[in-house]
């Protein structure tokens, strides 16, 4: 089955729901308390902002939006505004929604594993490039190896952590 395929199925599959509308500069989802909404794209473009930093734009039809608050049980951890015109289809109550669709349950976990994929595949090479420095840049090998084995709940994070004397 391809990507093509995968998502008109999913877009068809939604079809049913409630079809939201936002202009430019319209925010979807704000970095924060956590909605239980998930935003599933149709048309348009969108940002994607951890605090004032843009970190992704997105255009792709099927993309989703929410995901990792819903899974997680945890805040929004970014901004998603509309870069032009956005359609998506709305999901109030997400987490019995993706309980209860394995189609697009499973469409989430493809995005989630190309996303992890392309971060390992990052990081990796930035091992290979760093793998002889002994500061910050030498704890790749760290971070890679949490990523790749994490099978654990998570652990809480944020500004509780101690900071890292090498940085």
């Amino acid at each position: 089955m391809t990507d093509e395929l995968m998502i008109e199925d999913v877009l068809a599959y939604c079809s049913h729901l409630p079809i939201a509308a936002f202009a430019p500069g319209d925010v979807l989802i704000g970095e924060g308390p956590a909605s239980n909404r998930l935003y599933i794209l149709i048309g348009g473009e969108v940002e994607v902002l951890r605090g004032d930093t843009q970190v992704a734009e997105i255009g792709e039809t099927g993309a989703i939006f929410g995901e990792m608050s819903v899974l997680l049980g945890i805040d929004h951890t970014a901004t998603v505004r509309a870069v032009s015109s956005v359609s998506a289809y709305r999901i109030d109550d997400a987490r019995d929604f993706l309980r209860s669709q394995t189609e697009v349950s499973f469409h989430v976990a493809r995005i989630l594993a190309r996303r992890l994929m392309d971060a390992t595949t990052y990081l990796a090479d930035f091992k290979r490039q760093f793998a002889h420095r002994n500061d910050h840049f030498g704890m790749v090998d760290e971070v890679l190896d949490a990523l790749i084995q994490r099978q654990r709940p998570a652990v809480a994070g944020g500004s509780e952590l101690k900071s890292d004397s090498r940085l």
